[in-house]
């Protein structure tokens, strides 16, 4: 019965295009384990440099968002700040000729709605508004909640040049999951 199902776990996942599959607890260590079997997988494959390119840069960036913000890490009872197994799904894969990064994370019920408004944003604006954004963003203060300079999102969305999507589902009071998929 285990291999079967694994089996159908493994047809599941060739039928999405999923390439590579990670869904676990995450690390600086892990993340840079994780980019070199990417990074030689896009070799083999012969990949265009600029897609290998925007496509390891939006895995960093995807998998550093659930290393620094996952509400779901060990020990569940600590403060998110003060651990650093964060736990998140990640896939890279290829379908109808474009690779795609998805990454995905329990998050706090509280960040839901500035989450959306800021990716609905992003996702309305063109090249050259994307550019301005990053570069205001840059210039401006660290957001509220944030742990780095608050443009990882917009930095996914200029490397995505066939766009993202993202969903949310409510866990429970506390907490929703979030997924975010970028097409390059």
């Amino acid at each position: 019965m285990l291999a079967k199902e694994m089996y159908h776990f493994r047809d599941l996942l060739q039928e999405s295009g999923i390439i590579f599959c990670y869904s676990g607890y995450m690390t600086e260590e892990i993340l840079v384990g994780i980019g070199n079997s990417i990074k030689k997988k896009l070799e083999i494959e012969d990949a265009d440099r600029n897609t290998s390119k925007g496509l390891f840069s939006i895995f960093v960036e995807q998998v550093q968002n659930v290393i620094r913000y996952s509400a779901e890490g060990v020990p569940e009872d600590a403060v998110i700040d003060k651990y650093e197994l964060r736990y998140g799904v990640l896939t890279v894969g290829q379908k109808d000729g474009q690779y795609f990064v998805s990454c995905s994370n329990m998050i706090l019920q509280n960040d839901v709605e500035r989450l959306r408004k800021s990716l609905d944003h992003i996702q309305t604006l063109d090249k050259d508004g994307l550019k301005n954004l990053y570069k205001e963003t840059l210039r401006g203060e660290v957001p509220e909640g944030s742990k780095g300079a608050g443009v990882g999102f917009v930095d996914i969305a200029r490397r995505a040049k066939n766009g993202f999507d993202f969903d949310f589902a409510t866990i429970d009071d506390e907490h929703s999951y979030f997924c975010l998929k970028a097409y390059v």
